[in-house]
């Protein structure tokens, strides 16, 4: 999390009394410009260890475990490689956007950290601008090579683009101009005004098994409502992401989790459906997670702990999004508000705060003892708080990595759900 430090604005003018004489002084000679010291490099052992553990499931369901269609697959792994390229030019460009943003003061420091040297470092702020050109980039390549000018997904596909684009763009104008958080909540609404304008598939729900014979019918049409409920998905996905922060590596951590268990999903889905529609549905989906996936990848090499990089609103922003897009034209949302169950009770234990029935401080971080540098659990509502005063003072990489253990646990759960429920619920 970073405190942000912005340059006071001061007088170019001076007056000075008129009955005396301006003193004459040889004005001294400014000190030669320097440059802020380059960020630290990536911490490339940690991703190749995070790649090798994505990338064994991956492989041995698309190649081994299901029959997938070659076109399908040919399309799925053209994505890949375009994402992998991505991953590379992600992680080459943050650097220089980082003395970019440096030069501009969009820095902060890292509140974490305070009362050691590092606290005083001054680290680059919203660098989740170069993950989302990227993607952006990467997406729209993509449509070379996958989808055709009479394509049916291909209106949706550019839709989707565009709510992730004006997110971008929206979460970035929150870093630079810090926007309160009453506008924080309703800033996905307006972004994901593309996507509703161009949404063209189904508004029905499918009623589970046990409760036909009470209702008396299976599929439910819910119209405007559907709509309305993608709204609000949007905005909870988005919000959710940016609230469950406030360590190194947490906020680019969960996404990484996450996308990779959709990435997951799909391919099973693929892999056990024989509807054509159906199964394009979830490519749409791998199309944008796969990119969404190894770019984030990129930034969690300079944002894990100690992070060298902050990713700002606009990554948070835009991950949200991001993911919230793709469950929904994927059709997937009731899986995908299981894969956010950390972040659902995140949001429960925030709403006594957020909705202002208990005084809300500007950073609901824990307390960092620079003697012994653990953080203690405050009062505030917050999943990182809670953990901390369940289990005890920790480092900061040893919260983030049981709360990044506690995503992956509940993502696990979510697919020993739906094979338990398969053919019962629905």
């Amino acid at each position: 999390m970073a405190a942000r430090k912005r340059p006071s604005a001061t007088n170019s003018t001076t007056t000075t009394d008129a009955s005396k004489p301006e003193p004459t002084t040889t004005p001294e000679p400014l000190p030669p410009k320097t440059d802020d010291p380059p960020i630290a490099p990536p911490k490339s052992g940690l991703i190749l260890k995070l790649f090798l553990i994505l990338s064994l499931p991956y492989f041995y369901l698309i190649f081994y475990h299901y029959q997938i269609e070659s076109e399908l697959r040919r399309s799925i792994l053209i994505n890949a490689g375009l994402s992998l390229a991505g991953f590379f030019v992600t992680q080459r460009m943050i650097p220089v956007a980082s003395r970019y943003v440096l030069r501009r003061n969009l820095f902060g420091f890292d509140i974490n950290k305070k009362g050691t040297p590092q606290g005083t470092v001054k680290v680059p702020e919203s660098l989740g601008i170069v993950v989302g050109i990227v993607f952006m980039v990467l997406a729209i390549l993509f449509q070379y090579f996958n989808f055709t000018a009479d394509s049916n997904w291909l209106v949706e596909y550019n839709a989707a683009l565009a709510s992730i684009c004006f997110m971008l763009l929206l979460g970035f104008v929150d870093d630079v101009l810090d926007v309160p958080w009453r506008v924080k909540l309703i800033l996905p609404s307006f972004a994901a005004l593309p996507l509703l304008m161009a949404y063209a598939g189904h508004t029905t729900i499918i009623i589970p098994k046990p409760l036909v014979p009470y209702v008396g019918f299976k599929i439910l049409d819910l119209g405007w409502i559907y709509k309305l409920y993608m709204g609000l998905l949007t905005v909870f996905c988005t919000n959710s992401i940016n609230i469950h922060a406030g360590l190194n590596g947490l906020e680019v951590g969960q996404t990484v989790v996450i996308a990779s268990a959709i990435l997951i999903h799909n391919i099973m889905q693929i892999g056990a459906s024989v509807d054509p529609e159906y199964k394009q549905a979830h490519a749409f989906s791998i199309y944008l997670v796969q990119p969404l996936l190894a770019t984030s990848l990129a930034l969690f090499s300079y944002n894990w702990y100690p992070s060298s990089v902050f990713v700002g609103d606009t990554y948070t922003y835009f991950a949200g999004m991001a993911m919230a897009v793709i469950g929904i034209l994927a059709h997937f949302s009731e899986t995908l508000l299981i894969f956010f169950a950390p972040q659902v009770i995140n949001f429960l234990l925030s709403v006594p705060q957020l909705f202002g029935f208990v005084k809300c401080p500007r950073h609901r971080l824990p307390r960092f003892d620079p003697q012994t540098g653990l953080l203690t659990g405050t009062n505030d509502g917050t999943l990182v708080n809670f953990f901390l005063r369940m289990f005890g003072k920790m480092s900061e990489n040893k919260l983030c990595a049981a709360l990044l253990a506690f995503q992956a646990i509940a993502c696990g759960l979510c697919f020993v759900l739906r094979y338990l429920l398969t053919g019962w619920y629905k």
